[in-house]
């Protein structure tokens, strides 16, 4: 039923290119270095600073840090909010697409709690 609701698959009752497609979109937003981070610290520890979030994520730059969270605002999962102040103060917080990112991320993290030590990583 959801597959009809999205144009240019509507035409197949199933469709494995829409799954293929979908799960190559997800890799490409969450798997670029800091995103992940960045979504977690915001789902767990809620809105935040721009200098909060960069002490929060340690070893990241000022300019990583900015060019990722415009990234993340560019795809919806995180709202850059001004208040005019004074001062002017930006806070950043997760959109419902991205509270929603973050609830599914969390079994994964439960996964690597449980299982820390278990799971072989790259070789």
């Amino acid at each position: 039923m959801i597959r009809r609701s999205f144009g240019k698959y509507n035409d197949d009752d199933f469709n494995i290119g829409w799954e293929v497609d979908a799960a190559v979109d997800a890799f490409s937003i969450f798997s670029s270095k800091w995103t992940i981070e960045i979504l977690a610290t915001l789902y767990i520890a809620g809105d935040r600073r721009f200098n909060e979030m960069r002490k929060l994520l340690h070893g990241i730059s000022s300019r990583t840090l900015s060019d990722k969270l415009t990234t993340c605002v560019q795809n919806g999962l995180v709202d850059r909010v001004v208040d005019d102040g004074p001062p002017i103060r930006v806070i950043y917080r997760l959109t419902e697409h991205g509270r929603e990112a973050g609830r599914l991320l969390s079994p994964l993290v439960a996964y690597m709690k449980l299982y820390q030590g278990k799971v072989v990583g790259p070789k």
